[in-house]
């Protein structure tokens, strides 16, 4: 239903030793050719294609991408959209929304702000929400990219998935269903998955860094943690500055077959390998 609306987006292969790592393969999906820029357009077309949208159209609350996407999505299939960004939103993600069509409201600092800010819209106009990642459509959405996964690169056997809400990560790893390891990456300021799992619930964590308007909501989402098959074949690793320059997650995998860095986690890693937010040197579990 939502292939005819989506970009086969393509997949790069490249080498450890491009990040001054041991030679081993790596592939890395490249959602940022996704329309509207980001993973988030198949969220957003999952749930205006398969939910009823009323007349006052979609409400979203977005760091920018999912904001994007939703607006993107409504042009396409003429729905009215309202989005609400926070203040940290970038110049460039508020642009791409306006150009969209969406009528855009800034609200408050955080993501948070902008939800709450979003569910009182919601409420007062009987737009129906569409959130970035707590929502069973949107999670299905998010699923796509395993599934073109699979068929661009049937031999991987570890995938490095950006955490922020858990959208993404839920959707991967419920269609691998455990038959590979899917590995969440966060960054140490913006931990909700790794407070999430040690609690065995979604709780409160800090929400900052240098992906705080994309990778910063305060928790992940009730629907991530309500299932258990997804849950547990999920693992957490957390990014730090290191002066040594290592490269936890892709270095403890440096001895698997392949390793694939899915969408989001494309941009995380550039950031993490280049700009200094280096990832814990804690070892992955080596498959034996």
């Amino acid at each position: 239903m939502i292939g005819p609306h989506l970009r086969v987006t393509p997949l790069l292969a490249v080498s450890g030793r491009d990040f001054g790592l041991a030679a081993f393969p790596l592939a890395l999906k490249l959602e940022l050719f996704q329309h509207a820029g980001a993973f988030k357009t198949r969220g957003a077309f999952a749930n205006l294609l398969t939910r009823d949208v009323p007349a006052s159209g979609v409400v979203a609350a977005s760091g920018g991408n999912h904001g994007a996407a939703v607006a993107y999505a409504a042009m396409k299939l003429k729905r009215p959209a309202k989005i609400f960004v926070p203040s940290v939103a970038s110049a460039a993600k508020i642009q791409r929304i306006r150009e969209y069509g969406a009528d855009l409201v800034i609200e408050g600092d955080r993501y948070a702000d902008a939800l709450a800010a979003s569910e009182t819209w919601m409420r007062k106009s009987g737009a129906m929400p569409v959130h970035a990642f707590d929502q069973d459509e949107t999670i299905l959405g998010q699923g796509s990219i395993g599934v073109e996964l699979d068929q661009q690169a049937p031999d991987i056997d570890t995938l490095l998935v950006s955490v922020g809400g858990g959208g993404l990560i839920a959707g991967i790893a419920a269609w691998y269903g455990g038959r590979i390891k899917v590995i969440g990456v966060e960054p140490f300021a913006a931990p909700t998955l790794t407070k999430a799992l040690h609690a065995g619930r979604p709780v409160d964590a800090e929400a900052g860094g240098f992906a705080a308007d994309s990778l910063a909501p305060r928790r992940v989402g009730e629907r991530f943690s309500h299932r258990p098959k997804i849950r547990s074949s999920c693992r957490a690793r957390r990014g730090r500055r290191h002066q040594n320059g290592a490269a936890g997650p892709l270095a403890g995998v440096a001895d698997r077959r392949r390793t694939g860095g899915s969408c989001g986690a494309v941009g995380s890693l550039i950031r993490c390998l280049s700009a200094g937010e280096r990832t814990s040197r804690r070892h992955l579990d080596q498959r034996r």
